[in-house]
C-alpha cells in the first residue's frame, strides 16, 4: 500500500471515529436521560474541552457542556435534536441541527410556558484523540426565545 494510500486509510479511520463518538453524544442527548447525557460527556469530551459558543454557565471544559445539557433538559425534558447536516474532515466535524422541545420546566429565569419551541443550531467540532476538543456554536436563540414569548416578535 502507498504511503498516500495508509494516509488516505487513516484519515477515513479517524473521520469514522470521529462520526462514532458524536453519534454517541447526539444518541445519548436524545435520550432525555440527564445521567446518560453526562456518562458520554466523560466518554467523549476532553475534560479541557475549548467551548465557544454564546452559553454564559459560569464554568469551563466539559463541566460548561454538561451544565448546557442540564440546563436544557431540566427547561425541555422531551429535548430532541436532528441532524440536518453532517460534513466531517480531518479533525472536524460540523453539524447542523433543528432542535425541538416542550418548555415545561425554568430556562434562564422564564418559568414554564408550556410552548413548543424549534430552533436551529450549527456547531464545529474539533476531536484529539478520539475526543471532543473543542466546539465552537450558534445557536438560533432569538427564534427560540420568540417562541418562547421571552422576547418580542413573531415567534415563526
Amino acid at each position: 500500500m502507498s504511503t498516500a494510500s495508509t494516509a488516505q486509510t487513516a484519515q477515513a479511520a479517524q473521520t469514522a471515529a470521529n462520526k462514532a463518538a458524536f453519534r454517541r453524544l447526539h444518541d445519548a442527548a436524545n435520550t432525555g436521560d440527564a445521567d446518560a447525557v453526562m456518562k458520554a460527556i466523560d466518554d467523549v469530551v476532553a475534560p479541557d474541552l475549548l467551548f465557544h459558543a454564546p452559553v454564559p454557565m459560569g464554568a469551563a471544559g466539559a463541566q460548561a457542556l454538561k451544565k448546557v445539557y442540564a440546563v436544557l433538559l431540566q427547561a425541555f425534558p422531551d429535548l430532541r435534536v436532528r441532524v440536518e447536516d453532517m460534513i466531517a474532515e480531518g479533525d472536524r466535524l460540523v453539524i447542523r441541527n433543528t432542535v425541538t422541545g416542550t418548555h415545561l420546566g425554568d430556562f434562564r429565569g422564564l418559568p414554564p410556558t408550556g410552548k413548543s419551541v424549534t430552533y436551529s443550531e450549527m456547531f464545529v467540532f474539533r476531536f484529539t484523540d478520539g475526543r471532543v476538543a473543542e466546539i465552537w456554536g450558534v445557536v438560533d436563540s432569538l427564534t427560540q426565545l420568540r417562541q418562547l414569548g421571552a422576547v418580542p416578535g413573531n415567534p415563526a
